[in-house]
C-alpha cells in the first residue's frame, strides 16, 4: 500500500489553491441569474498540517462536483468558480480564511471544515455575516446553526450505533469500554454522550475508561499499555475518536503490543478509507468503524462515484492517482454541493436566506443511496453502517440500518429536554415536559 507524505499533500493543495479563482456573496436575488457571470464558492479545508491526511480529499471531491456541474451548464446557467484556501490545520486561521471568503471574495456558499474546533472557530463569522457553510463530517451534535447545513452524522447516526453494535451479541457482547480521543471538542463531547449512553445501558462506571491525547500525538506506548491491562480480563473494546495523523502510530503500537481485533476491537469514529490508504493495514484487519457510507457499498450510483473520483484524481495528477479511495466525509462533501445547487435552482436565487429555506426536505441520489435533508433542523437523514477493516484497506459492511435514520442534533442521553427546529422555533428550543 503506497504512503503519502505531508509534502505530497501540501504540494497538491498549493497547486489547487493556486488554481482557485475568486466572486459574489449576497448578490441580490436574481441579479446576473440570466448572465454567464461565474458564481463563486469557497472551499475551506486544511491542505497542510495534521488534518491534511483527511481534508485534502474533501477539497478534491468538492472540486470534482464543481467540474461535473459546470460540464452540465453550471447553476442557473452560471459556471461555478471555486476559491480554494488553506487554513493549514490552524483553528484561528480557519476564522480568518472564512472571513476572507465571505467579505473579500464574496462567495455564495462555503464547503469546509473537518474538526469541530475548526467549525466552532468559523461559526461566529458565518452567523455575523449571514454566510452559508456546508459541513461534511460526523460530529458531536449540541449545535444547530441557522448558517450551517450538517451533511455528516449526528451522535445517534454514528456514535451510539457503534457502541450498540459492540454491546450486541452479534458484535461480541463487550462489557468494558476504553474511550480514547484527541483532546478537543468532538471527542470530549462524543465521550460525554457515549458515557451517558453506556451508564444508561447498565455499564458500571469502573468498566469505562477515558483518555485524551493532543493533535499530532505520536507516542502511544504508555496508553496502549493501559488498554492492554484494561482488557486483560477479556470483554473490553476501544471507542476511538482519535483524529488526523495520530491514528497511524496508535494502530501501529496497538499491534506491536499484541492487541488484536479478536481480543480488543477498536470501533473508530474518525478513521475511514482515506486514512487507511496511508497505513500498513495488515495489523488492522478485523477492527471496526461506524459510518454512513463505505466505498464498498454495492449500487450503480456508488460505482459511478468511485470510478469518477479515481478518474478525476488521475486526470488532475493528484497524489495516488487512480489508486485513490472514497470515504464517508467525501460522500457528504460531494452531495452537499449538489444539495446547494438544487436549492439555488428551487429558490431561483443565490441569496442565502432563500437558499436556506429551499434546502429543507431536499433529496439526492447519493452514492450511499437517496439521502434527505431534514425538514427543519439543518441536518441530514442518512443510513448507518458498521464496517470491518479488510487487508486491502477497504471495509466489509457487517451491519446496515434498513432505512434512513433521522438526525438528532441533541442527544437524548445528555440533553433530553432540547430539540432543534428552524421552522417552528428559532433553532434550539426546550421541549415541553
Amino acid at each position: 500500500m503506497p504512503t503519502y507524505s505531508r509534502r505530497d499533500f501540501l504540494k497538491s493543495g498549493l497547486a489547487a489553491a493556486g488554481a482557485g479563482l475568486a466572486v459574489a456573496h449576497g448578490v441580490p436575488a436574481l441579479v446576473g441569474a440570466q448572465s454567464k457571470e461565474p458564481v463563486k464558492i469557497g472551499v475551506l479545508h486544511s491542505l497542510s498540517g495534521t488534518m491534511a491526511i483527511s481534508e485534502v480529499s474533501l477539497r478534491d471531491v468538492v472540486l470534482m462536483a464543481v467540474e461535473e456541474i459546470n460540464a452540465k451548464g453550471g447553476v442557473m446557467g452560471r459556471p461555478i468558480q471555486p476559491v480554494v484556501v488553506d487554513p493549514a490545520s490552524n483553528w484561528d486561521l480557519f476564522a480568518e480564511k472564512a472571513k476572507q471568503l465571505l467579505l473579500q471574495d464574496k462567495v455564495a456558499v462555503v464547503f469546509g471544515c473537518w474538526t469541530s474546533v475548526s467549525r466552532k472557530s468559523v461559526l461566529p463569522v458565518f452567523e455575523n455575516n449571514n454566510g452559508l457553510l456546508f459541513y461534511p463530517v460526523q460530529y458531536e451534535g449540541e449545535e444547530c446553526s441557522k448558517n450551517v447545513f450538517y451533511t455528516g452524522a449526528t451522535p445517534n447516526q454514528q456514535l451510539i450505533p457503534g457502541a450498540e453494535y459492540l454491546m450486541s451479541k452479534e458484535g461480541g457482547a463487550y462489557k468494558k469500554f476504553y474511550l480514547l480521543g484527541t483532546d478537543y471538542v468532538f471527542p470530549r463531547t462524543a465521550n460525554k454522550i457515549l458515557r451517558a449512553f453506556l451508564v444508561a445501558k447498565g455499564v458500571p462506571a469502573d468498566n469505562i475508561a477515558e483518555e485524551y491525547t493532543p493533535f499530532s500525538h505520536q507516542d502511544y506506548q504508555t496508553i496502549v499499555g493501559k488498554i492492554k491491562r484494561f482488557s486483560s480480563g477479556g470483554n473490553a473494546c476501544v471507542l476511538s475518536t482519535i483524529n488526523g495523523d495520530s491514528n497511524v502510530p496508535f494502530y501501529k503500537e496497538f499491534a506491536n503490543q499484541g492487541l488484536r481485533s479478536e481480543n480488543a476491537p477498536i470501533m473508530a469514529y474518525s478513521v475511514a478509507e482515506d486514512e487507511l490508504r496511508g497505513m500498513d493495514t495488515s495489523a488492522l484487519v478485523g477492527h471496526l468503524a461506524a459510518w454512513n457510507y463505505f466505498q464498498s457499498i454495492e449500487n450503480a450510483n456508488n460505482k459511478k462515484f468511485v470510478n469518477a473520483f479515481k478518474d478525476y484524481a488521475q486526470k488532475k495528477g493528484l497524489p495516488g492517482g487512480a489508486k485513490r479511495v472514497t470515504d464517508d466525509p467525501m460522500e457528504a462533501g460531494y452531495f452537499g454541493v449538489y444539495i446547494w445547487k438544487q436549492a439555488v435552482e428551487k429558490a431561483k436565487s443565490f441569496d442565502v436566506d432563500a437558499v436556506r429555506k429551499a434546502v429543507y426536505g431536499q433529496t439526492f441520489a447519493a452514492p450511499s443511496g437517496t439521502i434527505k435533508m431534514h425538514e427543519s433542523n439543518h441536518h441530514t437523514y442518512r443510513p448507518v453502517l458498521i464496517g470491518e477493516i479488510l487487508k486491502d484497506g477497504q471495509f466489509k459492511i457487517i451491519s446496515r440500518t434498513k432505512g434512513l435514520v433521522e438526525p438528532e442534533p441533541w442527544s437524548k442521553y445528555t440533553s433530553p429536554d432540547k430539540g432543534c427546529d428552524w421552522v417552528k422555533h428559532q433553532g434550539t428550543y426546550q421541549k415541553k415536559a
